[in-house]
């Protein structure tokens, strides 16, 4: 039971009572006041991932620039010149958003993430990063707990500079229907006419699905949503 009785250290105190002093103790006012901070502005670390230049603009490897820009824009915030990234920072619901879009080419990505996990004190299990997946048809996204890097340079920098693979990550499906011998073609290339209307929805599915990560847990969304894209 929670006894709000004017004070943050009676409602430390009814969630910790093992924890803290007795409230009416002063000396535990400080640590309730941080813990309750602590508790109620939990970060969140979202990469996209991608290149930067407008010659990768809108091409399938550039997908999680897209999406996070997206999903800034729905909370009508901006991106600005940070190190290593392009930032921006989102509030919702109690939660904070780091959003980041690394400047430091595909294949370094891991440098900026660890950098913004380690100045923003997040851990990685709070970290969702947003990639392209060959692996996947272009119909198709997927919320994973961690798992191999499948050949993609960024997710192999991460993993190196992290020291593991067991991070979240979000899955787009970008399909491979390209001609032998034509892989980087297709990945560096851009959406093909017909395919627009299903990345479209894809995107906006990807901002309800972060949203849901922080909210709801990783567990939880992906049994929602993973199961969503398979139907």
């Amino acid at each position: 039971m929670f006894f709000l009785q004017g004070s943050t250290q009676w409602l430390c105190f009814s969630l910790f009572p093992f924890t803290f002093a007795h409230p009416s103790d002063a000396r535990t006012a400080g640590r309730c006041r941080d813990t309750l901070k602590e508790i109620q502005n939990v970060k969140y670390l979202i990469v996209g991932l991608g290149n930067i230049g407008t010659t990768y603009d809108a091409t399938r490897h550039n997908i999680g620039f897209d999406v996070a820009d997206a999903f800034v824009i729905k909370h009508k915030e901006v991106f600005h010149n940070d190190r290593l990234a392009l930032r921006s920072e989102v509030s919702w619901k109690g939660k904070t958003f780091i959003v980041i879009k690394p400047t430091t080419f595909m294949n370094l990505s891991g440098k900026a993430v660890k950098y913004w996990l380690t100045k923003e004190k997040i851990k990685p299990d709070h970290l969702l990063v947003i990639v392209d997946d060959l692996a996947l048809p272009v119909e198709e996204l997927r919320l994973r707990a961690g798992g191999s890097a499948a050949g993609h340079n960024g997710l192999k920098d991460i993993e190196a500079q992290l020291g593991t693979n067991q991070y979240p990550r979000l899955r787009f499906g970008i399909g491979n229907d390209f001609p032998k011998g034509r892989q980087i073609d297709f990945v560096l290339g851009k959406w093909r006419k017909e395919e627009l209307p299903v990345i479209q929805d894809k995107i906006l599915r990807s901002l309800d699905m972060i949203e849901s990560f922080a909210v709801m847990g990783l567990e939880r969304t992906m049994n929602l949503f993973n199961h969503k894209s398979r139907q």
